[in-house]
């Protein structure tokens, strides 16, 4: 009889990602198979309706300024990258000039990119009427 020797360290884990893998298929099928057996068949109107309960669904139109949206992102935008500054603050003896003109860099970008939605006129609130 032959005896494996297993010396690679991650051969464990190896093994449980195979059995989780077989485990997940297996698992996914058999609730695949159970919920189509077991679902009921009928077919009601109400069953078909987006919404089984509530009120009935009317088209709105959206009122809703794009405006909006195109504003809200590029603050959210803006305000993450601002958000980068502050571990760059904190370790800035550290880094040193390397640091520095890396910083540097970042807020010509970021000026770059300001201009350029200013330019396009992305920051300018337009009435709905």
């Amino acid at each position: 009889m032959e005896h494996y020797n297993v010396a690679n360290p991650y051969f464990g884990v190896f093994v449980l990602f195979v059995l989780t893998f077989g485990a997940f298929t297996a698992t996914t099928i058999l609730a695949r198979w159970a919920s189509r057996a077991l679902a009921s068949k009928d077919t009601e109107k109400i069953k078909l309706s987006p919404y089984e309960c509530g009120p009935e669904i009317s088209k709105q139109p959206n009122r809703i300024s794009t405006q909006f949206y195109l504003f809200a992102l590029l603050f959210l935008l803006f305000d993450v990258e601002i958000v980068f500054m502050f571990p760059w603050a904190i370790d800035f003896r550290l880094l040193g000039w390397f640091g520095f003109v890396e910083m540097m860099m970042f807020i010509l970008l970021l000026a770059i990119g300001f201009v350029y939605a200013w330019k396009k006129g992305a920051l300018e609130w337009h009435n709905i009427k």
